[in-house]
């Protein structure tokens, strides 16, 4: 059985969020979605649960980070191509969120990211199949 993951994101508005991360092609199980919480469908293993700040609390003692102001996680997900990475960019752009840094081109690997609307970040990495070799 393959292992899955959920990242769990706590929001301050679930239909912005929902919106938001519609524009950039992700699509939703309504089985995990209600008033409270969506389940934004990444692959067949990685899920996103965007959880409303007082249902996210409910989990946890400490207190929410404000993602504006300080960074509690880094999401990072892979794409099939730089293509990818620039259009999932522009694509968060344009629906609301901001690119706070340039590209990063390392030759072995192309990195590009956006803040949702909530302050999360996403790095997107396209990988090269086959790097050079080292000297």
């Amino acid at each position: 059985m393959n292992k899955q993951i959920f990242v769990n994101l706590p929001v301050k508005d679930l239909e912005r969020a929902k919106t938001f991360f519609g524009a950039l092609g992700f699509s939703f199980n309504p089985q995990f979605t209600d008033a409270n919480a969506a389940c934004m469908i990444v692959s067949g293993d990685i899920y996103v649960m965007l959880l409303t700040e007082p249902f996210f609390q409910s989990f946890t003692r400490k207190p929410v980070a404000d993602a504006h102001k300080a960074t509690e996680v880094l999401v990072c997900l892979s794409c099939e191509s730089r293509a990818e990475v620039d259009s999932l960019v522009a694509k968060a752009v344009a629906a609301g969120g901001q690119a706070p840094r340039e590209p990063q081109d390392h030759g072995f690997m192309y990195q590009h990211g956006f803040e949702d609307p909530d302050g999360h970040i996403w790095e997107l990495v396209h990988m090269v199949d086959n790097p050079p070799a080292q000297a």
